[in-house]
């Protein structure tokens, strides 16, 4: 006993002369021991969610998601104070997204509610905005409740920083909304930024009123600063206690949404996350809630359905149920700035892509300060509404296409049902479906009311020719009705088009073999695939061809400083070798790999690794086979 009090003596005394030593271990145990807390906290809320409530609420999801997948198409605005500058501060032209202005100009609260004060949008109509969605074809609605901004667009009772608190307007233009959508057939929900709030002390994101986490400056260790500083986290689990769950819940509660969308769950850690969704679930177990809110490791995802990334031009292979959300120029809220607008037709096959693959697209309008679309929107909507509302039926209730990939362009599914949306017409008057082994009943076009019958032969046991006129009725995508017989039955393996259209070959779709790839996220220039690092790993396209056929074959690619190294292109009697140009910018780099003759048959396009010298070999986005015959 004595010899047990003697050590404990010297021990203690030793903390007391080096205690320098002493404390950096106990911080260091102390770190360690609060970030494992972290991490079962974590655990624990995956685990109770999982064996519990979760797992239970998920036992209604198809009754719970069902108006969404018939729905196919929505409207999201993004509409706040942000709006009334719409990309200007102090005279300065405010690059990237619009809604972030706050952030980018590192504006002080006191300084923000300024310009709350001037918001007063006198020309909003509730009703204006719904028929627009609804005549444009949308069949839901999600509007900016809360954003990043911590500004309410609604009459808060949880914070007085509200549109009808602080602005000169004194409205709530969600009341209205609500009451619009339910008199129009719409479906109405709100997006709701539950993890980032700039106006609120406690709250990820400020990091030049508060020098919070979450923010530009990267604080406390950036992304990941609840794992790295987890004795900041209590201040975070306040704001959610006082703000974000009281706010969610008053939305719930006073306007009964069909829908709640939210995004950067990273900034709070998944614990949060899913604290916030069991609310959810306990006040309304009937709202669809996005793919954004929890999600984890290992393809963790605690929503109703998935999420794409934001501005999409193409998709990567999702399954099970997406939404991909593209806006009308490159912001989200309205900038004056951004003239950026994409023509109509992009949008039409946009959707006709999203549902062929089994998704939704949810478009973003960003209104104006003064309540108003921007004509340019409008015109967007407009041109939008001509086509669904001739075209809708081969939108609503669809699901993803048994058919391969066409070179004509895309096509939906609706029981025994296939609607072949043509962006490509072809000029000889032969449309021919590859991969469709069912037999056809009829065929007629969409927009002909008499459903006049057009004249089919099948060429072979996979592949059927559709007799059309010459020239399109839709130049952007003009849809052709094939009724089959029982259920329908395809070859997977793609047709390519031996003239008069560019076969489009995306990495997307092709066969990736070797554990390691990964997508870009599909904007306008990144529609690649990328993690290309082990000389194991390659691509390929397998196809078909009916008759012979002399193609060019260009490869456009992606490559950045991490990016170098050789690689080998295979194809019929092509087998060429190159060396990737990598470039500070990663500009898109579009390379001639010459002219290949193939017959009649199968083929396998191929690109193997022969060195990879950096990183990575490249970001490969497509090979286009574009056809020399006459």
């Amino acid at each position: 006993m004595m010899m047990k009090r003697n050590l404990l003596i010297v021990f203690l005394l030793a903390a007391v002369l080096s205690p320098g030593i002493t404390i950096a271990q106990d911080k260091g145990d102390e770190d360690k021991t609060m970030a494992n807390q972290v991490k079962d906290r974590d655990k624990n809320a995956i685990d109770d969610a999982v064996n519990g409530w979760w797992t239970a609420s998920m036992k209604t999801h198809n009754e719970r998601i069902a108006w969404w997948r018939d729905a196919r198409f929505g409207m999201f605005i993004h509409w706040g104070i942000y709006s009334l500058p719409g990309g200007e501060w102090k005279g300065k032209k405010v690059d990237g997204y619009a809604e972030h202005l706050m952030r980018k100009e590192k504006i002080p609260r006191a300084e923000y509610l300024e310009l709350a004060h001037q918001f007063n949008p006198v020309k909003f109509n509730a009703n204006t905005w719904v028929k627009a969605a609804k005549q444009a074809g949308m069949r839901y609605l999600i509007i900016t409740a809360k954003h990043h901004d911590g500004f309410a667009m609604y009459n808060s009772k949880v914070s007085d920083y509200n549109v009808v608190k602080q602005t000169a307007w004194k409205h709530d233009p969600m009341a209205d909304l609500s009451a619009a959508c339910k008199k129009y057939g719409i479906k109405f929900g709100f997006y709701y930024s539950h993890a980032f709030d700039w106006e609120h002390p406690d709250a990820p994101g400020n990091d030049w009123d508060y020098k919070n986490p979450g923010g530009d400056l990267n604080l406390y260790g950036g992304r990941d600063w609840y794992d790295l500083h987890p004795e900041l986290l209590p201040k975070a689990v306040k704001y959610v206690n006082e703000k974000a769950i009281p706010q969610i819940k008053e939305l719930l509660i006073r306007y009964h949404p069909d829908i709640l969308w939210f995004d950067t769950p990273q900034k709070l850690p998944l614990s949060e996350n899913i604290r916030i969704l069991k609310a959810i679930r306990e006040t309304d177990p009937d709202v669809v809630v996005n793919g954004r809110l929890a999600r984890g490791a290992n393809n963790l995802n605690m929503g109703d359905y998935k999420n794409t990334a934001d501005r999409p031009a193409e998709f990567f292979p999702v399954d099970g149920d997406w939404e991909a959300i593209p806006t009308t120029n490159e912001s989200y809220g309205y900038s004056k700035f951004d003239k950026s607008h994409k023509p109509v037709n992009f949008f039409i096959q946009l959707l006709a892509k999203s549902a062929s693959r089994g998704g939704n697209l949810l478009m973003n309008i960003g209104p104006m300060g003064d309540g108003e679309f921007a004509p340019e929107d409008v015109n967007i909507l407009n041109g939008l509404a001509k086509w669904m509302d001739k075209n809708s039926g081969s939108i609503y209730k669809t699901t993803k296409t048994p058919l391969p990939f066409q070179s004509w362009g895309v096509s939906t599914l609706k029981g025994n049902i296939l609607y072949l949306h043509v962006f490509n017409w072809p000029a000889n008057g032969n449309l021919v479906i590859g991969g469709l082994k069912s037999n056809i009943s009829k065929a007629y076009l969409l927009t002909d009311p008499s459903h006049k019958a057009l004249s089919f032969n099948r060429i072979n046991q996979l592949d059927v020719s559709i007799n059309v006129t010459s020239q399109a009725p839709d130049a952007a995508d003009a849809v052709i009705v094939l009724e089959t017989k029982g259920v329908i039955q395809t070859d997977s393996t793609r047709l390519l088009a031996s003239s008069g259209v560019t076969n489009q070959l995306l990495a997307f779709d092709a066969e990736l073999v070797g554990k390691g790839f990964g997508f870009g996220d599909g904007k306008t220039d990144k529609y690649y695939v990328d993690g290309w690092s082990k000389k194991n790993q390659l691509i390929k396209w397998n196809f078909r061809l009916i008759q012979p056929a002399k193609y060019k074959i260009v490869l456009k690619y992606l490559a950045d400083n991490s990016d170098a190294g050789t690689y080998e292109f295979k194809i019929g009697d092509m087998l060429k070798k190159d060396e990737i140009v990598p470039s500070a910018k990663a500009t898109v780099k579009t390379v001639n790999m010459g002219e290949v003759s193939l017959s009649p048959g199968t083929h396998t396009l191929q690109i193997n690794p022969v060195e990879i010298t950096k990183s990575a070999l490249m970001k490969i986005m497509e090979v286009q086979l574009i056809p020399l015959n006459n």
